[in-house]
């Protein structure tokens, strides 16, 4: 059975890369493969469409840095490659600046480049750690992209999404597709993040799984590997009373469609018998639609406290 998959917080994520240099794999490196890990994406997705122009949108941090990697990469297959640096290519510090200096295609500015003429864009403006609003030139320049009608890739998030969270302050890219590295983050998965991010794509860029033991993660992608094992499987010799007996209170006469559902999903999920308590104008409308499901009628004498008493009740639904 498929294992169950760690999500991983920005700031866990950081851990994970932290770990992944102690452990020998340099920073450098790790921003290489993230970086080559876009223009792969990018360069299927110019070869669907039959294009060869790409605008790539670079921020100021380590998500910029993947930006540069990807330019380079692109260039030199061939691609018509421009790049928009959001700040100041002076003020870029550490690995970003290091890929700044090795792209050589120089710089242009957004007011420069029409999106219509180009094929796609690459969203490297801000990661998975972004937690303000955009605003500035950066909310304008989202603005202008979502108005276009060019395919966007993002990197690691879709820049405006907060990727421990899947909030979104203020403006957002809209992307069709997302490509982020060695985890998912809660914001790939929860809304309204998740519908900015498109098909999201995870990608191994070189951080070695044992980094989880550390970090220890307490947030999964719901699958079946997280609680199958123990799902209470009926077993041939069991009774049924061993599997639970659940009570679901219904309201009056016109609203009992919900006690029904909530039986119906008891009984699904594997309880021994269901029994659906009514008040007495309501007892002939469940009855009549309830075949595996057992009905009690509650009155001003008999009230769910003395129906309770009975012990094989051992879940209760309201």
């Amino acid at each position: 059975m498929m294992e169950p998959i760690e999500l991983l917080s920005t700031e866990q994520m950081a851990q994970a890369d932290q770990a992944a240099v102690n452990a020998g794999v340099t920073s450098l490196t790790l921003m290489e493969n993230a970086g080559l890990a876009i223009a792969d994406a990018a360069d299927k997705l110019l070869h669907a469409i039959a294009g060869q122009r790409v605008l790539i949108l670079c921020g100021p941090g380590n998500n910029g840095g993947d930006g540069f990697v990807a330019a380079r990469l692109l260039k030199q297959r061939g691609f018509a490659v421009s790049v928009v640096l959001l700040g100041d290519v002076a003020r870029l510090k550490g690995d970003a600046r290091t890929m700044a200096e090795r792209w050589d295609g120089g710089f242009c500015t957004f007011a420069s480049s029409p999106l219509a003429d180009f094929d796609i864009i690459v969203d490297a403006l801000f990661g998975a750690g972004l937690s303000r609003q955009l605003s500035g030139e950066a909310a304008a320049i989202v603005s202008a992209v979502n108005d276009a009608t060019v395919p966007v890739l993002a990197v690691d998030v879709p820049s405006g999404v907060d990727g421990s969270s899947g909030q979104t302050l203020g403006p957002v890219i809209r992307a069709d597709q997302t490509v982020t590295f060695f985890r998912l983050k809660p914001g790939h998965l929860l809304y309204p993040g998740r519908a900015q991010c498109g098909v999201t794509e995870l990608v191994d860029i070189g951080i070695p799984q044992t980094v989880l033991d550390d970090i220890a993660p307490l947030t999964f992608h719901n699958s079946p590997a997280l609680w199958s094992g123990d799902w209470p499987v009926p077993k041939a010799d069991g009774h049924k009373y061993g599997r639970g007996h659940v009570v679901v209170v219904s309201g009056p006469a016109l609203s009992t469609g919900a006690a029904r559902l909530g039986a119906r999903g008891a009984l699904r999920i594997g309880a021994g018998l269901v029994t659906v308590a009514s008040p007495a104008n309501a007892a002939l409308v469940n009855a009549t639609q309830l075949t595996a499901i057992m009905n009690a009628k509650l009155s001003q004498r008999r009230e769910i406290a003395e129906l309770l008493e009975d012990k094989r009740f051992n879940a209760v639904l309201i």
